[in-house]
């Protein structure tokens, strides 16, 4: 029989690589600019263009490679981090594998200009489906300039899978937040297209958090430090009152390298237990300093699952840091004993006489012997029962059988557990979750007038000031005409500004401007293959932020409302985002559950 194994050419083996290292534009990002960061860089121009779809471009002013590295850096396993083993374990850089380069070049256009300073000319490499299609030098400034086009064209596969150009910027600006984040010595610009969505100076720190999420969140910082000979923990933490039901401003990094590591992410979480509501996640921006000895990052391509060699004692020691921090800065709830007048301990002098307490016992009381002053008890004991039962029967739970829909008797329907709507039909008894019913018709509603290009807008008397983050703002851009059509009244200003001055209606007695600023925050985390359009995206998340929520007591007027607009809803079956909104017990099937 003739041999079946056999080696792989390098394009081939380079595609492979590649599913490990880049699974979006976001992939290709990382590795460029921490290149750049490596390569010495203070200033860094990221430039995109449809989301990096069609391009992603990285412009450094770092050392420059010379004509023989330029070449030679877009072959795998060629670095110059490391050269033994041994400095697997003392790594101080941010890239050290030497495939982010073979495996972009092998899925993508790449070209790349780079030059020393000493150098009079530069070099520019093409590399195509890792085939070099032209090398020579060129006139180019100190640095390099690497351009990624058309990425995935050669995999058509794995480009038909990415998300649209919002969601895929949205996990651009991720990476690049993490990287800006620890390296806020560097200067960056962002641009997407014609906007420019970051431009960051070299600042220390909290200003650095303050450029990238907003000016506000510089309010709720909180210092964290603390020096032990394991580990030294600095940065950030937010005061409990700016905790968020949806994550996104957590932030760990271990020398100097952003990871995820949900078992410390438990030590802050308990800090704040009892200061934060239940679902809400605090915001956060930790530092971990280990020696390079004590921590493994080879353990995935992405190095963002690290393994600690003491991780139970960093733990406790990141939880008190944290507990410390809040409690200096009075972030804990604290009794003032001097303050408070509702605590009034008495002194004990020795002069005090100590009394013995006394009750004082009638033994002639009769509890069934009418007192003076007050009520009779009632002696017609068949009027008190017939008051119950008609106050049972003012709920009435089930309609006349020749009924279609639900009975518009008065009092037919019934709030159970401050969540469900019980109704009769004819079929029997249905059951209707009133938060899901309530975003349903919303939801219509909206999607409604967005379809007549009427927008119903209920206009402020004062306009409202909102200061969006720069990623806020982009997002904001692009989605500008949508939420115009569900009647959001924004117009811009400057430096990030924009004022409300009007909102849609139904909005019950939501904060627009808060609103505004979670759809921005939802809808960057939302899938949105299940609509047809961001239009019908935003109308399903104002739907879900609008409805009124469980435990709201409703009369039987709005009950009875709530259910006739629900059944003539085009799909009343099913919430937005299709989880059921009622359930019909069938006559049958009750009668199966009482048989004799």
């Amino acid at each position: 029989m003739t041999d079946v194994i056999r080696l792989l050419p390098d394009s081939v083996a380079n595609q492979i690589a590649a599913g490990e290292v880049v699974q979006r534009p976001a992939s290709v990002l990382k590795e460029l600019v921490e290149n750049a960061i490596d390569a010495g860089a203070t200033q860094i121009k990221i430039i995109l263009k449809d989301a990096g779809r069609t391009q992603i471009q990285v412009i450094d002013n770092g050392c420059g490679m010379s004509e023989t590295d330029a070449r030679l850096s877009f072959d795998r396993h060629a670095t110059s981090k490391i050269q033994e083993a041994k400095d697997l374990f003392s790594l101080h850089t941010m890239g050290f594998r030497g495939e982010a380069l073979a495996s972009i070049a092998a899925i993508a256009e790449v070209q790349l200009r780079t030059k020393r300073m000493g150098d009079e000319l530069g070099t520019q490499v093409e590399i195509t489906a890792s085939q070099v299609t032209r090398q020579e030098p060129v006139q180019c400034d100190n640095g390099s300039i690497f351009t990624v086009k058309n990425l995935f064209f050669n995999v058509p596969a794995r480009r038909k899978f990415l998300k649209s150009d919002s969601t895929e910027l949205y996990h651009l600006l991720n990476e690049f937040k993490r990287i800006a984040l620890v390296n806020e010595n560097t200067a960056f610009t962002l641009k997407n297209g014609a906007t420019e969505i970051y431009s960051l100076p070299a600042s220390n720190l909290r200003q650095r958090i303050a450029y990238l999420f907003g000016k506000p969140i510089n309010q709720s910082l909180l210092p964290v430090e603390t020096d032990t000979m394991l580990v030294t923990i600095g940065g950030y933490i937010c005061l409990p009152e700016f905790a968020k039901k949806s994550a996104g401003e957590q932030y760990f990094f271990a020398n100097g390298r952003f990871i995820r590591h949900p078992y410390l992410h438990k030590a802050v979480m308990q800090a704040y237990e009892g200061l934060i509501p239940a679902g809400y996640v605090p915001g956060y921006f930790i530092y971990l300093k280990v020696p390079t000895e004590s921590i493994d990052i080879n353990r995935n391509p992405t190095k963002t699952e690290v393994k600690f060699e003491n991780e139970r004692a960093i733990y406790q020691f990141l939880n008190s840091a944290v507990k410390q921090s809040l409690g200096k800065h009075n972030a804990v709830p604290t009794i003032d004993f001097e303050v408070d007048p509702t605590l009034k301990i008495p002194v004990l002098r020795p002069d005090t006489q100590v009394r013995i307490p006394h009750i004082s016992i009638n033994p002639d009381y009769n509890p069934f012997h009418l007192q003076p002053h007050s009520d009779p008890v009632p002696q017609q004991w068949e009027k008190l029962y017939e008051a119950f039962e008609n106050e049972g029967k003012q709920e009435q739970l089930f309609a006349e059988e020749n009924t279609d829909a639900p009975s518009e008797a008065v009092n037919a329907f019934l709030q159970l557990k401050g969540r469900y709507i019980l109704t009769a039909v004819k079929s029997g008894l249905a059951v209707i979750d009133q938060k899901r019913a309530h975003e349903r018709i919303l939801f219509e509603q909206y999607r409604a007038q967005t379809g007549k290009n009427i927008p119903c807008s209920q206009q402020s008397l004062f306009p409202e000031e909102i200061e969006l983050s720069p990623d806020e703002m982009a997002l904001w851009t692009e989605l500008k005409d949508d939420f115009a059509a569900l009647g959001f009244d924004v117009r811009p200003a400057n430096d990030g500004k924009v004022y409300l001055h009007g909102h849609p209606s139904e909005m019950g007695n939501k904060n627009p401007g808060m609103m505004l600023c979670k759809l921005l925050d939802e809808f960057r985390q939302s899938e949105h293959n299940l609509f047809e359009s961001y239009c019908e995206q935003l109308a399903a998340l104002l739907a879900q932020e609008s409805a009124i929520t469980y435990n709201t007591r409703l009369t039987g007027e709005e009950m009875s409302k709530m259910v006739e607009r629900l059944f003539v809803c085009d799909t009343p079956a099913y919430s937005p985002t299709g989880k059921p909104v009622m359930h019909v017990f069938t006559t049958e099937e009750m009668l199966h559950l009482f048989e004799p």
